[in-house]
């Protein structure tokens, strides 16, 4: 007999037992069967958040199926390298070509067509950037161009960085690299193209926050 059925059986039987005997007195007093269900309640209660804090987290692949099935609309799944952190993200606003995704904790990406143009909510965001680059990398073709990133200081002032980039096929079938430098720093971003959209990338935010992951789960 499980604990669930354990405790359903003794709620009932203290609650009969309280029905022949002692009720709410005048005084305010609780019962025995408000006592009763009371105490049940609470078993119960802290039962399930016994469960809920010791149940697995649930893996990427699940994380997604569960997002796919409960929101109709455009989702992403994002993984966070610098915040060790892979989080399912849900479309909320459109301007045109680009798109904002977000999550509960309202932590956004702002996408077009897959490449990243902005970060909101992670803190050190980026805010904007504008990549000579993107025509090459939605072609699959070679090339190079400046890749400038503006972030927000803390003294929320915008400031601009920027770098210079080569696009190239990368050593996987289907993968375009774009390689940058500048500033003392160098990264490279990687993106699996179809039909002009980046389906699958790996994009970097900027020097605090490191590389984003992302999954297109439905376009």
């Amino acid at each position: 007999m499980n604990g669930a059925i354990k405790i359903t059986l003794a709620a009932s039987l203290l609650a009969g037992l309280a029905a022949c005997g002692n009720t709410t007195g005048d005084d305010g007093d609780m019962g025995a069967l408000g006592i009763a269900t009371q105490t049940a309640g609470q078993i119960l209660a802290q039962r399930r958040q016994s469960e809920q804090a010791t149940a697995p987290a649930k893996s990427p692949q699940e994380a997604a199926a569960e997002a796919l099935r409960v929101n109709p609309g455009p989702l992403i799944q994002a993984g966070f390298e610098g915040l060790g952190r892979t989080q399912i993200m849900a479309m909320t606003g459109q301007n045109g070509s680009m798109r904002t995704f977000m999550t509960p904790a309202e932590e956004a990406l702002i996408l077009r067509g897959g490449m990243l143009v902005g970060t909101r909510g992670l803190g050190h965001d980026l805010s904007v950037a504008e990549a000579q680059t993107e025509g090459m990398i939605r072609a699959g073709a070679s090339g190079s161009g400046t890749r400038t990133m503006r972030y927000f200081a803390g003294d929320g002032i915008e400031r601009p960085l920027q770098f210079t980039c080569t696009v190239g096929a990368g050593a996987k079938p289907g993968v375009t690299v774009e390689n940058c430098e500048g500033h003392g720093t160098s990264f490279q971003n990687s993106y699996m193209v179809s039909g002009g959209q980046v389906a699958v990338s790996r994009q970097w935010i900027g020097p605090n926050l490191g590389y984003v992951t992302i999954q297109t789960l439905r376009p």
